[in-house]
């Protein structure tokens, strides 16, 4: 007994030893929060003054910038530490589903074959072709493992193939800030010549003589395509000509020709409004003639088939387009002639132009559709499809005297697959379909269905659910709520082997279907930007608490996520409702929404007057002030966080989420987790390869599990 006792009282001792010296390393090892210093700034317009403490953040080539942006990156990297096992079990695992040697589906260009390939362990693709029969001999364009090899990041943005099939027009870009590198190489001999065309928008296009290029540049401060020039080839760029400059900084350009390869298209974008201009692309030295001139919020573009053009347009009130066509002599908008009419329930997105049908791309109800069209009348009927949580687009078919339509379709539940519908027989056939590997994927053991929230203004809101069958939806499951809602952007449900990691541990995947993007039709877009932005916000919360009532999740288990503008999304949730939400992932957020907009040397920014609203007027400033994450940050209790960003992000600048976790951290009174990872090589897509990216999934997904508990 004495003995048991003498044990026993060891035991005790030895515990509250073991305990206290956890508790001292604990104490020791725990990390601290980076503190960025404080410089107060007053920001002053329509009479009002904002103090921002953090704009000293703005200038990356201040040397303590980049150190608080590597202590942050440290600190998470300290935070996540006990997660780094698993992030690389992760990694392998989202890796492991991937066919490493794979292969697209080729297709035939003027007399050849084009594919790209993937080999085992590599990061970037192969560009091919093969002339005439796809078992001749391979030629390989690009071999972009090659071309990455001395590059932290690495993007070929573009292959313009010139029309006697000898020379292609490529574009680089090797800092992510999507300024493109234009060069040429002669396919005959492999020579790159010496023309070099820097700061370009990453696309061009040949000329019908083989040696005229067009292409546009970006401003130097506001990376806009503002300007389109003319090169021809064995020139120095330096004498390039300038066949077009695009004056309004609300507008960009571009270039493009036509599938009958008949035309050189100059088009000219904002949010609102469009307008082109073309040139026969036999003369190319002959000046563009404009298509038709832009009128205020005035939409549309242009394809060419035979002798007319058609025109995908919201002329005259058509909220949701309508297809129109005009002899090519006469374009302009009193001579555009009716093929489809508007209708109130129906987008229409897209057209595909063959020579004996027309094949339109429509929305109803959210859905997309495919709809035939037999040009002389006879047939005119849609391709079915069964689920209500699928995605179908029309794929590259790039010859019109052709009677096969090349589709892609892929599900919540069913991985994506390209597929060849023949127009005369109808019958399809699936010429591939995405491979998963890792032997545990069967799509029959996934469940995926959409259900409708009404909104606090009786609007309903469609919700695409996808989930592993067997999950109890009793409140206790983890989910990840996920959307965008801007620009009309519309989040279709679609297959991602990488989610398989979160759906095999019990997770529940939600897109929500916000005002803002297109999803329900056009106005579903002009009802979630401008003066009723605020729609967009109150659309997701209100979905979370249908989720959350409904018991497929509780808010102890609920998780969003949104990237870019989604970013703002999910800025704009947390300063609402923050006791919604035990965790978010907010990827290159667009956070400092009034900053940004008042500084027309920020790339983006003049172009979006139309989506966010101008606050240099009082109504849009004070309207933006509501709701901007940066400027609503309060003393309170905010969810779990992750925030990412890549430090030459053109899109969103890295400088909004690096401010905007600095002002969490002083104001924020809770304990939870705050994170910043900022990529010191990419920019607004991440890293570049298809491996290298999978680590920040593995990051995200890891950040999620821990929260929840699971670590296998």
């Amino acid at each position: 007994m004495k003995n048991q006792v003498i044990i026993l009282f060891l035991s005790i001792i030895f515990a509250l030893s073991c305990k206290e010296n956890l508790q001292m390393t604990q104490k020791i090892t725990a990390p601290k929060s980076p503190k960025a210093k404080k410089i107060s700034k007053k920001l002053s317009i329509h009479n009002d003054t904002r103090i921002d403490n953090y704009y000293w953040l703005n200038d990356k080539e201040n040397p303590e910038v980049i150190a608080y942006l590597n202590a942050e990156n440290d600190y998470t990297k300290s935070m996540m530490q006990h997660t780094e096992t698993f992030q690389k079990e992760l990694f392998e695992e989202m890796k492991g589903r991937i066919k490493e040697d794979d292969i697209t589906v080729p297709y035939k260009l003027n007399g050849y074959w084009y594919l790209t390939r993937y080999e085992k362990g590599k990061d970037y693709p192969i560009y091919v072709r093969k002339k005439e029969h796809l078992d001749a001999t391979e030629e390989i364009l690009f071999n972009c493992n090659d071309m990455a090899k001395d590059h932290a990041y690495f993007n070929l943005g573009s292959i313009a193939i010139s029309p006697d099939n000898t020379l292609a027009a490529f574009s680089t870009d090797t800092v992510s800030r999507r300024q493109y590198t234009i060069q040429i190489k002669n396919l005959i001999t492999g020579e790159i010549y010496p023309d070099k065309i820097l700061n370009t928008a990453g696309t061009a296009t040949w000329a019908n003589d083989n040696k005229t290029l067009f292409y546009s540049t970006k401003d130097s401060v506001t990376l806009r395509s503002h300007k389109i020039l003319k090169h021809k080839l064995h020139t120095d760029a330096k004498t390039d000509v300038e066949v077009f400059y695009e004056e309004d900084e609300t507008y960009n350009t571009f270039v493009y020709k036509t599938k009958s390869k008949k035309y050189i298209i100059i088009g000219s974008i904002s949010t609102l409004t469009t307008e082109y201009r073309v040139l026969n692309a036999d003369t190319p030295d002959d000046k563009f003639k404009v298509f038709q001139e832009r009128t205020h919020k005035l939409d549309y573009n242009i394809s060419h088939f035979e002798d007319h053009f058609y025109i995908i347009t919201n002329s005259d009130g058509a909220t949701n387009f309508k297809l129109l066509k005009t002899p090519e002599a006469t374009t302009q908008k009193e001579h555009w002639k009716e093929v489809i009419p508007h209708r109130e329930d129906v987008l229409l997105e897209d057209i595909e132009i063959f020579k004996d049908y027309l094949v339109v791309n429509e929305r109803e109800n959210g859905l997309n559709n495919l709809r035939i069209i037999n040009w002389d009348g006879n047939e005119d009927y849609y391709l079915p499809f069964d689920s209500e949580t699928y995605t179908v687009y029309i794929g590259n078919n790039p010859d019109f005297d052709n009677d096969v339509l090349r589709y892609g379709f892929n599900s919540l539940t069913s991985p994506s697959s390209v597929i060849d519908y023949n127009l005369k027989t109808k019958q399809k056939e699936i010429k591939k379909e995405q491979t998963v590997l890792g032997g545990k994927f069967d799509k029959n053991n996934y469940e995926s269905k959409r259900i409708w929230a009404t909104a606090r203004d009786g609007v309903k809101i469609p919700i695409s659910l996808v989930y592993k069958k067997g999950v109890k939806l009793d409140g206790t499951n983890p989910l990840l709520q996920y959307a965008y809602g801007s620009y009309g952007s519309t989040i279709d449900p679609s297959f991602s082997s990488i989610r398989l990691s979160l759906l095999d541990r019990g997770f529940v995947y939600a897109i929500a279907h916000i005002r803002g993007g297109e999803y329900l039709g056009r106005d579903w877009y002009e009802n979630g930007k401008l003066l009723t932005k605020l729609n967009t916000f109150h659309d997701f919360i209100d979905c979370s608490k249908h989720l959350i009532e409904q018991k497929y999740t509780s808010n102890k288990h609920l998780y969003a996520y949104g990237g870019s503008a989604g970013g703002l999304l999910m800025g704009g949730i947390i300063n609402m409702n923050p006791e919604l939400y035990n965790g978010i992932l907010a990827a290159v957020p667009f956070v400092d929404v009034v900053t940004t907009m008042l500084d027309d040397s920020i790339p983006l920014t003049t172009g979006e007057y139309d989506e966010w609203g101008n606050p240099n007027e009082l109504e849009y400033y004070n309207y933006m002030k509501s709701y901007s994450p940066y400027d609503n940050v309060e003393a309170k209790n905010y969810p779990n966080m992750l925030v990412t960003t890549g430090l030459y992000d053109s899109q969103v600048q890295y400088w909004e989420p690096t401010k905007w976790v600095a002002k969490l951290r002083e104001l924020k009174i809770d304990t939870n987790k705050l994170l910043l990872h900022t990529d010191m090589d990419s920019g607004h897509g991440g890293a570049s390869g298809r491996f290298e990216s999978l680590k920040e999934s593995a990051l995200e997904y890891a950040f999620l599990l821990d929260l929840e508990g699971i670590y296998r």
